[in-house]
């Protein structure tokens, strides 16, 4: 992927990592459309890059079908969908109304882009969707059942749409970062944003966004920006209950137990 001179959706890109993207993205030569809740914010982004501003809540499958609509009107097809915008609401269990959320930001967002676009683009015979998960997606996350079970299923979707589409034009990339400087992280519940920030690095957003479009270009279906992500990723895959034992042993820790 390409980005100079295609159409590109970021969605969640009034801050963090989605602002970030849509900067870089810009850079690279891409005409961008900003969607966002936070419209005010957007504005913000898109006036600085010469994009375009939506606002959107991208849980409603028909404010994801608005959004790609005035993307196409203003620019042409879109090539890249950035399914970004992400919520790391609920701690523990979680409530109903923690899970809804969750499951319509994190993963149903993914499925409505991709319901709208992929059609179009195997008519084209070429589109890219890139999905921000999380290394949580790869691994798990402690603290939050809502957010780990919906960045699993986020990974798992965009394997799917590889699987199922890759050798039909279309492309797919998975961006799985740990800590990242963002609101997400910093608005967290505090169990889990605990463990994250001991995990590893905490990234900027400018950071992601590089190795995100690295990737891109690379053709790279996992994006990996904190790269012990991939040895953690094959230690739990040579040994499930061992890494499930050393999970435990890090939330004790976390919690001080």
């Amino acid at each position: 992927m390409n980005p100079e001179g295609r159409t590109a959706v970021v969605t969640g890109g009034a801050s963090g990592i989605g602002r970030a993207l849509a900067q870089a993205l810009a850079s690279a030569g891409a005409s961008v459309v900003v969607a966002d809740r936070d419209d005010v914010g957007a504005r913000g982004v898109a006036s600085g890059i010469g994009g375009l501003a939506v606002a959107c809540d991208v849980s409603r499958e028909l404010e994801v079908a608005a959004l790609i609509d005035r993307a196409e009107e203003a620019f042409g097809p879109v090539a890249l969908f950035c399914a970004n915008a992400g919520t790391a609401t609920g701690d523990g269990l979680g409530t109903a109304g923690e899970w809804e959320t969750a499951l319509g930001v994190n993963i149903l967002q993914h499925v409505a882009a991709a319901r709208l676009l992929v059609p179009r683009w195997l008519a084209r015979g070429e589109g890219w969707f890139l999905a921000t998960a999380s290394a949580a997606g790869l691994l798990s996350q402690i603290g939050s059942a809502p957010y780990s079970a919906t960045k699993h299923a986020a990974v798992a979707f965009a394997e799917w749409l590889s699987i199922t589409y890759g050798d039909r034009g279309i492309g797919v990339s998975c961006l799985c970062p740990m800590g990242v400087d963002t609101p997400l992280l910093r608005d967290a519940p505090p169990l889990g944003a605990a463990v994250v920030r001991a995990a590893g690095d905490v990234l900027s957003p400018e950071q992601v966004a590089d190795a995100a479009l690295q990737g891109l270009r690379d053709g790279r279906f996992l994006i990996l920006p904190h790269p012990e992500v991939a040895a953690f990723a094959e230690q739990r895959a040579a040994d499930h209950e061992r890494w499930l034992a050393g999970m435990r042993r890090l939330q004790a820790t976390a919690v001080g137990r």
